[in-house]
């Protein structure tokens, strides 16, 4: 299955984990597609099949600058031709942070709803005050993930 993957980074945690989740995925005989820098017509272009949201949170449980205009941008078009597609996201934060503990990822799972993406597992958060390895702590969930889109 063709996924395309999407990230928002701040330090770089979120995208060593995309890149690990494009690895995995491959390895499960999926098409995985990630580009860091990504935009619509990219994404378009490739014709996804499946979503992955692989996000951290900054500020007050905003998504990080870089994923920002990409987020605009879907929000703007709402493409139609992602309805009931299979999606889910792995969201990065700090339960330290209380209420805004993931708040990106939140926002990614919202985003998903309106497109009309179908969660196909639970959201994974992952939290730097627990993990020093995201990308390794991502692994059975990114397995699950694999396994539901075959399946």
């Amino acid at each position: 299955m063709k996924v395309a993957i999407l990230s928002g980074s701040v330090y770089g945690t979120a995208e060593e984990v995309a890149r690990h989740a494009q690895q995995q995925l491959k390895a499960q005989g999926h098409e995985a597609w990630y580009n860091p820098r990504a935009q619509l017509d990219d994404i378009q272009a490739f014709a996804p099949e499946a979503f992955l949201a692989v996000t951290s949170t900054t500020g007050m449980g905003e998504l990080p600058d870089n994923l920002m205009p990409l987020y605009s941008q879907v929000r703007d078009v709402l493409p139609g031709a992602w309805r009931g597609l299979p999606g889910a996201v792995i969201a990065l934060g700090d339960s330290s942070y209380g209420d805004t503990y993931c708040g990106g990822g939140e926002q990614m799972r919202e985003l998903f709803t309106e497109l009309g993406v179908r969660e196909v597992q639970p959201m994974l958060r992952l939290d730097a005050s627990e993990t020093v390895t995201p990308e390794t702590d991502a692994e059975p969930w990114l397995q699950a993930f694999g396994e539901l889109l075959v399946g």
